[in-house]
């Protein structure tokens, strides 16, 4: 198989691997958010959010995953020596590994009907998967640690802005 054809799987696999986390944790707020609800309500949604997280994870989150995996892992030959910005972008990429295993791990809770994170904790832990995508994207696309730095810091600053509009609205609302 050609690099091309190596890099568009990888890339195919590293857009729906992010597809799969994103709405993974969406499933956790709303799963959260279920502890609220009178029953029946509550063990109804509980029980389908619980299989719909079960069939996204295990049907294209984690397959996704491995599959990204091997195929940037077939492509790591084509690049000798090893730049320096694609070390750190598998530095990254194993930031991003740890945090699908902690989602791995809200998953298995929630498989066994347990909140541990609010709805407000698991929406912010959602946008961790934003600064890993915005920090790889910027590394392979620029190949310099400095511009990708910047790109960063300045999706850590809109995010700031954005945290603090929602408190903003919470309190206008509550008055």
């Amino acid at each position: 198989m050609s690099f091309l054809h190596l890099k568009s799987l990888h890339i195919i696999f590293v857009v729906t691997w992010f597809a799969g986390l994103f709405y993974i944790v969406r499933l956790f707020v709303y799963y959260a958010e279920t502890e609220q609800k009178p029953e029946p309500e509550k063990s109804i949604l509980q029980t389908q959010f619980a299989l719909m997280q079960k069939r996204l994870w295990y049907g294209i989150t984690w397959p996704s995953a491995i599959l990204t995996v091997i195929m940037g892992l077939s492509l790591l030959h084509y690049y000798t020596p090893i730049p320096t910005w694609l070390w750190i972008k598998l530095g990254f990429v194993a930031g991003l590994l740890a945090y699908h295993l902690y989602c791995h791990r809200i998953f298995k809770q929630h498989q066994k009907g347990l909140i541990r994170q609010s709805s407000t904790q698991l929406r912010i832990w959602n946008e961790v998967a934003t600064l890993f995508l915005v920090s790889i994207v910027f590394l392979v696309v620029v190949k310099n640690a400095l511009d990708a730095t910047w790109g960063v810091l300045g999706f850590i600053g809109l995010s700031v802005l954005l945290m603090l509009a929602i408190m903003l609205y919470k309190k206008l609302r509550k008055a």
